[in-house]
């Protein structure tokens, strides 16, 4: 039986991505293509699933060269096997339950951060009077500090 090519076109339009979404996605080595006499690209199938897998996994906030170190091991055109799509998502496991702990202090922490016009500027995470705090790295350096601690 043989293999049924979709078109860039096809492509896009089965996965909600604009056509210069499915090219940035090749380009970066996420998917891959053949070319037709005419030098047109075409796909298989299977790359609907990978591209499905890329929108859901950037929609979760990981990155694009995490999602290709993690994906790139298996070939975009084929079928992603049950054991693959285990594989993936425990890899991705450790790293989603990080972010929902910050996201969760951040939830948590919001509103005596911004704009809470507390009074109690000594205690406030957000306070960096003079830059101190440089020395000790780059960003929310106290409330890094604070999700370290706990």
């Amino acid at each position: 039986m043989a293999t049924r090519y979709l078109t860039v076109g096809e492509v896009a339009r089965r996965t909600g991505l604009a056509v210069s979404a499915v090219h940035f996605y090749e380009s970066k080595g996420l998917i891959t293509s053949l070319r037709n006499a005419s030098n047109h690209r075409r796909y298989t199938p299977g790359v609907l699933r990978y591209l499905s897998l890329i929108k859901y996994a950037q929609r979760l906030g990981i990155p694009l060269d995490e999602i290709r170190e993690v994906a790139g091991q298996y070939r975009s055109g084929d079928k992603v096997t049950k054991e693959a799509w285990q594989a993936i998502s425990s890899q991705w496991k450790a790293r989603l339950d990080e972010r929902i702990d910050a996201l969760q202090r951040l939830r948590d922490e919001l509103d005596c951060c911004i704009g809470c016009g507390c009074l109690s500027l000594a205690d406030c995470p957000a306070l960096n009077p003079d830059d101190e705090l440089a020395e000790q790295g780059t960003g929310a350096v106290v409330l890094e500090r604070r999700a370290r601690e706990k």
